[in-house]
């Protein structure tokens, strides 16, 4: 195995249909984001040109990256523990069965703290909200195959679901919201929900609907002769859903409702804004459609001058980026040193 010499150093965000890539000054902050690249997922010639572009040079076969992956069986639920019980032998395995409904055996998993991200301290168990985090062990060691076939070397693989989340809460909290943001992970057949505020990650849910859900009422809508041909339609691009809207996202917006209605009656907040960092750029208008049916606005971060609370700074190449999309991979690089502070100069924000 060979690599290229480490001069750069590189960050991948890998989701279910794009990858987008960083080249920066440095692992850490401080540091310069001297650009970014965006490609198609599961296409290796448009891997291997991207990675090209942000690194000419390569002798090796490899580019070492800190990695974010959004397997579908990921976890990153919150949960509700009893802390006089946390240290009983067996007491998370009953809570991941039981509050989640998975084989913990089969899976690597961690808890953590739903404020702020940090590892959940079993000798203390004082809190008792708290997040579980994980994957099925046998789709970490897919998701390298797939990086190592597409010629990258994960130095450190993250969910990158938990650094999209960790990233948007660290922004709420420098514009000083005092709102929640609604995040829709959407897939194939499942719908990750996220509530996040300034204060960490308030309510998770996974909702059995995703698009291929939405194929049979396109093809019913359209009157076309198959499902397969609904597809198709629907992936293009080339017809205008935004009419049908209603109607294709209406069973998830029911189980939505339900339970952001359940999180705004036990804690008396309401959902300010929403946004949709996963969708393919061909799909992109479901992201408003759905802003539009829950009456509440998209979300549109500030990136460039978060970042540069985080001593990360964007190079002139890259400095207009302003897309949501770009949380999941900005949350690699962004390690506060000191939030309280950076935070403080902020300006006030309603939401």
């Amino acid at each position: 195995m060979f690599f290229s010499p480490k001069t750069k150093h590189f960050f991948a965000d890998c989701t279910e249909h794009t990858v987008l890539l960083a080249r920066t000054s440095a692992a850490v902050p401080p540091l310069v984001i001297e650009e970014v690249r965006e490609c198609v997922a599961d296409d290796p010639a448009a891997l291997a040109e991207a990675l090209k572009a942000l690194q000419p040079k390569r002798t090796g076969n490899f580019t070492q990256a800190i990695c974010g992956i959004y397997p579908v069986r990921r976890v990153v639920r919150r949960v509700t523990l009893e802390p006089k019980r946390v240290r009983e032998p067996g007491y998370l395995n009953e809570v991941a069965a039981q509050q989640l409904r998975i084989e913990p055996e089969q899976h690597t998993l961690m808890v953590l703290n739903a404020h702020d991200g940090k590892e959940y301290d079993m000798t203390q168990a004082t809190q008792k909200e708290a997040v579980v985090c994980g994957l099925p062990a046998e789709d970490i060691v897919s998701a390298q195959e797939k990086l190592l076939a597409g010629g990258l070397y994960p130095d450190r693989l993250e969910l990158g679901t938990l650094a999209m989340v960790g990233a948007l809460a660290d922004y709420l909290g420098f514009i000083k919201s005092k709102t929640p943001v609604l995040v829709l992970e959407m897939a194939a057949d499942i719908t990750q929900s996220f509530i996040v505020s300034a204060q960490g990650l308030e309510a998770t849910r996974a909702i059995p609907q995703g698009f291929e859900g939405m194929i049979p009422v396109v093809q019913k809508e359209l009157n076309l002769k198959d499902e397969e041909s609904a597809r198709k339609l629907f992936y293009s691009n080339a017809f205008d859903f935004t009419g049908l809207a209603p109607l294709l996202t209406k069973k998830l917006l029911k189980d939505l409702q339900s339970s952001i209605g359940f999180y705004e009656v036990q804690t008396g907040q309401s959902i300010g804004q929403v946004i949709c960092p996963m969708l393919p750029p061909k799909l992109a208008w479901l992201e408003p459609a759905i802003a539009a049916q829950l009456a509440v606005p998209v979300l549109k971060p500030d990136l460039p001058t978060w970042l540069q609370s985080l001593q990360i700074t964007l190079a002139a190449p890259v400095a207009a980026v302003q897309d949501a999309r770009h949380l999941g991979l900005f949350g690699l690089m962004a390690q506060p040193i000191n939030p309280a502070a950076a935070h403080a100069a902020a300006p006030e924000k309603a939401s």
